[in-house]
């Protein structure tokens, strides 16, 4: 388990794993006052955190199943990705897909926050690509059974 350094200005409780195999930590929202998204509304929900990843590594702010599933609520941008050398706080873009206006309260749980070894690749620019099986099959090639 990698350290992360964390400056809380809100007043929610730190990001935690719910079980010893999570993934992803509960992002909660840090309001002083409810917030309503509308049908189609996005809005920058703001959590008071600010983190510093180490090099390497990034976190991704991911959906919630649960809001998606039962009130149509996901991160727009998602997964949205906080860099290593960013310090700014998080805040969790959040759009209401559903037909009715939801309520975003105080603390609720909001979003996932995953952190992520990645890579940085270099383009290498060539004329022409090897060959494969697949080739340049794309969206649905595969068909649907």
């Amino acid at each position: 388990m990698i350290q992360i350094k964390v400056v809380n200005k809100g007043h929610q409780q730190l990001p935690a794993y719910a079980t010893p195999q999570s993934a992803g930590m509960d992002l909660r929202a840090n309001l002083d006052e409810s917030v309503v998204l509308r049908p189609l509304e996005r809005k920058l929900i703001k959590t008071g955190l600010f983190i510093a990843l180490p090099e390497g590594y990034e976190a991704q702010v991911r959906p919630r199943s649960g809001l998606a599933l039962k009130h149509g609520i996901t991160v727009l941008n998602t997964p949205g990705t906080i860099d290593a050398d960013y310090r700014g706080e998080i805040g969790v873009c959040l759009i209401n897909l559903s037909q009715e206006d939801f309520v975003i309260n105080d603390g609720e749980r909001i979003a996932q926050l995953v952190i992520a070894r990645h890579e940085q690749g270099d383009f290498e620019l060539v004329e022409e690509l090897d060959e494969t099986e697949r080739g340049a099959g794309g969206y649905g090639h595969t068909g649907v059974k």
